[in-house]
C-alpha cells in the first residue's frame, strides 16, 4: 500500500510539472501605472528613440471617474535615459480640440523621413466621427506643430496603439478598421461593429494621405466583428504582411505586393485568438518576427471569467515569417490569474532588449483589464529562438 501511495503520488507530481504552463523568462516590470482617484485608466501608448539616446513613451491618461473607450482622456509623456529601466514622471502633450472631443487615444510614434518626430492619435468626436491625426515634433517631443488630418474623408475609424510602420521605400501606412453607420443616432447601438480593414498611405512623409485602393471584408457570414484592429508589418521581401482580430478564434491575414495599395482576400492566420488584438514587430537585424497575443479562443460552452475573460494568458513567439518556422507559444503573464486580463501590447526593441508596454489589469484595478498599464523589460537572450 505504502508502494502504491508512493507510485500515486509521484504519479500526481509529474501530472502537474507536465499540466502547468512553460513561461518564457519573464525580465522584469519596469513602470506600473495602475488607475488613482480621478484617473480611473492608464492604457495603450507607444516608444521612440529619441536622438539624444533616451526612449520616449506616450499613453493614454483618462481623466475623471471613467475608464471607458469614450471618456475623457489626455496624453501623457515619460522618458527614460537608461534603456528603459527608470521613467520620469508624467508630462502632458496638448492636443488642439481634446477639450471639446469626447477623448483622444491610441498613440503610434514614428521617425519621419526628415529627422522628426511624428504622433500619431484617434480623435473621437462621436460614435460616427473618429479620425487619425498626425502632428510633429522638430526638438524631439519638447513641443509639437499643427496636427495634419490622415483619414481625409470622415467616419469611425479604429486605429490601434504603436501600428504605423514607415516601409523602406518612405511610404508611411496606418492600418484601420471602418465601422460604418447603421443609424444616424450617436451612440453605440448605431455603429456597425462588423469592421472593414483599410489602409491610409503617404508618399510624402505625412504631409497628405489617401485611402487605399483596395479594402478587405471577412468572407464569411457568421461573424459579427468583421476584421477588426488590424496591424502591419514590412517583411524582408518587401511584401507587407496584415491581421485582423475576429470572432472567429483566429487571427486573419492579408498580404499586399504593391506596399499596401491592394490586398489578399482574408484568410486564418497561424495565430489561434479570441476577439483581441496580435501585436507584432521585427526583431532589429535578424529577419524574424516577435509576435504578442491571447491564444486562447473563447469557446460558446466554456464560461469566460471576468473581467480577465479570454485576454489571458499573454504569451509570445519568435519565427520567420507567415510560411515560415515558428516557435511555439510561450506564456509571459497570466497563467495563475483567470481574472486578469493582457492586451494592446507596444513592442520596442533596445540594444539588448525589448520593452513590452501591455494593458494588465484585473479585480484591483476597477475590475478592468484596461485600467492598469504595465512596461517589462525583456532581455532579447530570453527570447524563445
Amino acid at each position: 500500500m505504502k508502494n502504491l501511495l508512493l507510485i500515486l503520488i509521484s504519479w500526481l507530481t509529474a501530472a502537474a510539472v507536465w499540466a502547468a504552463p512553460a513561461p518564457v523568462a519573464n525580465g522584469r516590470s519596469v513602470l506600473e501605472l495602475p488607475p488613482m482617484p480621478g484617473n480611473p485608466r492608464n492604457s495603450e501608448g507607444a516608444f521612440a528613440d529619441l536622438k539624444d539616446g533616451k526612449i520616449l513613451f506616450v499613453y493614454s491618461h483618462f481623466l475623471g471617474d471613467s475608464g471607458s473607450d469614450h471618456a475623457k482622456a489626455r496624453l501623457a509623456a515619460r522618458v527614460s535615459a537608461d534603456g528603459g529601466a527608470t521613467w520620469s514622471d508624467d508630462a502632458f502633450i496638448t492636443i488642439p480640440r481634446e477639450e471639446t472631443a469626447m477623448n483622444v487615444m491610441s498613440v503610434s510614434l514614428q521617425r519621419l523621413g526628415n529627422g522628426d518626430l511624428g504622433l500619431f492619435y484617434l480623435l473621437r468626436f462621436g460614435w460616427h466621427e473618429m479620425r487619425m491625426w498626425l502632428m510633429r515634433s522638430t526638438d524631439e517631443g519638447r513641443t509639437w506643430g499643427e496636427p495634419v488630418n490622415c483619414m481625409p474623408s470622415g467616419g469611425y475609424y479604429v486605429v490601434n496603439n504603436d501600428r504605423i510602420v514607415r516601409l523602406k521605400s518612405g511610404r508611411l501606412v496606418i492600418p484601420a478598421a471602418r465601422h460604418p453607420a447603421r443609424a444616424d443616432r450617436n451612440e453605440a447601438s448605431a455603429v456597425d461593429w462588423r469592421a472593414i480593414a483599410t489602409f491610409f498611405l503617404s508618399d510624402d512623409d505625412g504631409r497628405t494621405w489617401r485611402e487605399s485602393a483596395g479594402y478587405c471584408t471577412l468572407p464569411v457570414v457568421h461573424t459579427r466583428s468583421g476584421l477588426q484592429e488590424p496591424g502591419v508589418v514590412e517583411l524582408p521581401d518587401g511584401r507587407l504582411w496584415a491581421w485582423a482580430r475576429t470572432d472567429l478564434s483566429r487571427q486573419y491575414e492579408m498580404f499586399s505586393a504593391d506596399r499596401g495599395e491592394t490586398w489578399t482576400l482574408p484568410a486564418p492566420a497561424r495565430f489561434t485568438s479570441p476577439n483581441s488584438p496580435l501585436s507584432m514587430k521585427l526583431v532589429p537585424g535578424t529577419g524574424r518576427l516577435l509576435a504578442v497575443w491571447n491564444p486562447a479562443p473563447a469557446y460558446e460552452a466554456r464560461p469566460l471569467v471576468a473581467p480577465g475573460g479570454d485576454r489571458t494568458p499573454l504569451v509570445l513567439a519568435t519565427g520567420a515569417g507567415p510560411t515560415g518556422k515558428w516557435t511555439a507559444a510561450r506564456v509571459f503573464e497570466g497563467p495563475d490569474e483567470p481574472t486578469s486580463g493582457y492586451c494592446y501590447t507596444a513592442i520596442h526593441f533596445t540594444k539588448d532588449a525589448v520593452l513590452l508596454a501591455y494593458c494588465a489589469g484585473g479585480e484591483a484595478d476597477n475590475k478592468s483589464r484596461l485600467a492598469r498599464l504595465r512596461i517589462r523589460l525583456v532581455p532579447l537572450a530570453e527570447l524563445p529562438k
